[in-house]
């Protein structure tokens, strides 16, 4: 699935649908080449290597921590955005429906990479 995207500077791109859950959407660009992330009404663009990061940075949030823990300062975590000018304010909730969104887009960008390989390998 295709869509048109338009940032700040109004300019439009087209960008492909990679992975897609009920808060949140990833998208692939192949003109800039970066990993578009919509999740929560916010629009963020990865570099591969960026997304991995910031992946890993959710990853290693201790969610068990954060729902036993009772002090006001558990009820969130504040995540950077690497290269992206962008911070997330993310609760428990929204922590786990992010996982999921960019363990799915991980899942979506290994297994095209799988096939790619497979398809040209033998052309």
């Amino acid at each position: 699935m295709t869509r048109e995207l338009t940032f700040s500077s109004n300019r439009s791109i087209t960008v492909y649908e990679l992975y897609k859950t009920p808060k949140g959407t990833t998208y692939q660009c192949d003109v800039t080449n970066r990993i578009v992330l919509d999740f929560a009404g916010q629009i963020s663009a990865f570099r591969y290597s960026d997304f991995v990061a910031f992946r890993r940075r959710v990853e290693h949030v201790n969610l068990h921590e954060m729902i036993f823990n009772l002090g006001d300062e558990f009820d969130v975590e504040v995540i950077e955005a690497p290269k992206a000018d962008r911070t997330f304010v993310l609760t428990l909730c929204d922590l786990v429906q992010l996982r999921e969104l960019l363990s799915g887009t991980q899942f979506t960008l290994n297994l095209n990479s799988m096939l790619h390989e497979t398809l040209y390998s033998y052309a």
